[in-house]
This record gives C-alpha cells, structure tokens and sequence, in this order.
C-alpha cells in the first residue's frame, strides 16, 4: 500500500511535469496581435496583404529579462536548495535501509547496496540537475532550466517526507 501512494505521487508529478514540457513554451510564445490594426481596421482602398511581416525570434536582440547569467542569485538559491534536499534524501534513505526499510525507486535500489553507491547516487542527481540547468540555459529555454531544479526539490522533499513518516 505505500509503494502505491509513492507510485500515483511519481506519476502526477510525472504529468505535471509532462504537461509543462508540452504546453508551457508554446503558451508562453504566443504574441499579442497589432493593437493598431485592429483599432483602426483595414483600410478600404488599400489591398490587405496575405502575410503580416514579423520579426525573427532568433534575428531579435533579446531583452535584459530574457538573459540571465547562468549563476544567478534564483539558480544558485535553487541548486543550494536542490543539493541540501538531496543529502536529507540520503540520509534518511541510508538510515532506513540500515533499519530493514527497502528503497521504493528501483533506479535508486540498484545503488542502495552500500552507503558509498547511495552517496555516488545523490550526489550523481545533484550534478544531472545543475548540467541539466545548464544545457537548458544554453539553448535558450530559461524557464524549462529553472524548472529541472524545482522539480528535483519537490520529488526530494516528497521523498524525505514519506522516509520520516514511515520509519
């Protein structure tokens, strides 16, 4: 009965997640239509073109706010926060399997045999968030990057609740 609890909270946050991915960016990209165009109308005498001439995302400078330093005060606030949430993970996760307690996460179960494979484990999470960030950063999709980090936060407080209430 508590692998299944754990199993419906992997898998909302695995939809949530999923539904982010798939609808965020497109709904967030979407553009607001020429207020002056629709004021006005079109002009009688005048053909309307069939193609609205736009600017290019990518030929655009971006703005102040859609640049940012990889180290920021939020990324740093947030990896500091990922990294603490991993190492209250480990701990409570090594101190239940030396109690008999088994590991829920199969991927985690095949690193859980020892304290070193489950330290290598945590610490391996905390490095795949941060070179997630940073691969994100770098091809522009700032809001998926500092999401990765808040995701990891979330699945490791859940996970550091459910090892402290079922000790």
């Amino acid at each position: 009965m508590a692998f299944r609890k754990f199993s419906e909270l992997v898998t909302l946050s695995a939809a949530v997640l999923a539904f982010y991915a798939a609808f965020g960016s497109p709904l967030s990209a979407q553009t607001v239509p020429n207020q002056g165009l629709l004021a006005r109308g079109p002009a009688v005498d005048a053909p309307t073109p069939f193609v609205e001439a736009s600017t290019s995302v990518a030929s655009r400078p971006a703005s102040m706010g859609d640049r940012h330093k990889f180290w920021d005060k939020q990324n740093y606030a947030l990896f500091v926060a990922a990294a603490a949430l991993n190492g209250a993970d480990f701990a409570v996760t090594r101190d239940n399997l030396q109690r008999g307690g088994q590991e829920l996460n199969p991927v985690v179960r095949v690193f859980g045999r020892s304290t070193a494979g489950l330290a290598v484990n945590f610490v391996g999470e905390t490095a795949g968030v941060v070179g997630i960030s940073y691969f994100l950063h770098k091809t522009g999709h700032h809001k998926l990057e500092r999401m990765v980090s808040v995701v990891n936060i979330g699945s490791s407080a859940a996970a550091v609740s459910y090892g402290l209430a079922h000790r």
